[in-house]
């Protein structure tokens, strides 16, 4: 099936913030796994096997598997106000949903909360003008005003396809959903993030051997971000942080002192919280106030240390369903940045792309 056309507000956003409440089980067919799944590849001469076990175990499964038995798909027709749009999100604790346009009779795109902060950044100008542009435009004005020239796609891939190819398209599309369409209805009947798939090896990953590189402190593998971080003071101002969210294409921020130590998270979603508290009028106000007006618990920073192994760091991510551990040193002062993506590149894709060379040599 050909990709449909995408046209989104601005950008697909690059981290995925979503927290499922549905159940995982493993949908397989007789012979034990899908049967669309590309098959296992044989280590290339001379490397080490290990390194390939987690991309043969994501050929062997395709994107069906991963399907949830109960999930929550929130669908926008584009007619809808952004406002509207916003709000609905947050009602239904959803971080992103595709658009459908009822005069083509398909889906054009997704509204994520990347497109939220563009526009905050965009029009806001101060709490007393109001941001007339998200209070009384519909979706498809959007389309028609900033994405005339859009040569952009919708991603999407199809249920038969195998985890590795949806793995592939997320990274390398640098998106953080992949909607899982029906190649027969056209329906969607599921966005595959990250975080699933991580947890679907997390829970399914037991039936293959357990690589060795596990065991390797993460201070000795190339995993994760740990030049330039992007971090945020706690006397800045959420303006401040949409800046930064629109400028480093980053998806969460730590909130530092100033002295350096890491005192909480701020995410995406966070600001899509905004429209809850309806408070995105007022953009001043500091990370420190921001965080302390929350409506909801949130747990403190999720940390991982240089010493801790491979191992450790993804049964925390998974385990916590979170999208990312901040590196800290003793001091709990910020070092880098370990996610789902860095995982998931490291683990997966970078020993195809061994596998791929190495083929192509032979």
């Amino acid at each position: 099936m050909e990709p449909l056309a995408e046209v989104p507000l601005f950008e697909m956003d690059q981290e995925d913030e979503e927290e499922e409440e549905d159940i995982l089980s493993m949908k397989s067919t007789a012979a034990g796994g899908c049967i669309y799944a590309g098959h296992a590849v044989a280590p290339p001469a001379g490397s080490d096997p290990d390194n390939f076990i987690y991309m043969n175990f994501m050929k062997s499964h395709c994107c069906y598997d991963a399907i949830p038995t109960s999930s929550k798909l929130v669908i926008f027709d584009t007619t809808l106000q952004v406002k509207k749009a916003f709000f609905a999100l947050v009602a239904n604790g959803v971080r992103a949903a595709p658009l459908w346009d009822n005069k083509l009779q398909s889906f054009v795109g997704m509204l994520t909360i990347t497109d939220f902060i563009n526009i905050l950044h965009r029009y806001y100008k101060s709490p007393l003008v109001q941001i007339y542009e998200l209070e009384e435009h519909k979706i498809e004005t959007w389309r028609e005003i900033y994405l005339q020239y859009s040569i952009n796609r919708l991603i999407s891939i199809t249920p038969d396809c195998s985890l590795f190819d949806a793995i592939y398209s997320l990274l390398k599309n640098k998106i953080h959903r992949l909607p899982i369409i029906d190649p027969v209805s056209g329906n969607v009947l599921y966005i595959l993030t990250h975080k699933r798939i991580l947890k679907f090896l997390h829970i399914f990953g037991s039936a293959v051997p357990k690589p060795g590189f596990l065991q390797k402190q993460i201070c000795e593998m190339p995993i994760g971000t740990f030049q330039q971080i992007a971090v945020v003071q706690e006397s800045a101002t959420v303006y401040d942080a949409l800046t930064v969210f629109v400028e480093r294409r980053v998806s969460a921020l730590p909130v530092v002192s100033e002295e350096g130590k890491v005192v909480a998270l701020y995410s995406r979603f966070d600001v899509i919280n905004l429209a809850a508290q309806k408070n995105y009028n007022n953009l001043n106000m500091t990370m420190r106030e921001a965080l302390g007006s929350r409506t909801c618990w949130v747990e403190g920073v999720l940390k991982c240390y240089p010493h801790e192994t491979l191992e450790t760091i993804i049964d925390r991510i998974a385990e916590a369903e979170v999208h990312r551990l901040v590196l800290v040193d003793t001091d709990d002062v910020v070092r880098g940045i370990v996610s789902l993506s860095d995982l998931l590149q490291a683990l997966v894709l970078t020993p195809a792309d061994v596998y791929e060379r190495a083929s192509f040599q032979c």
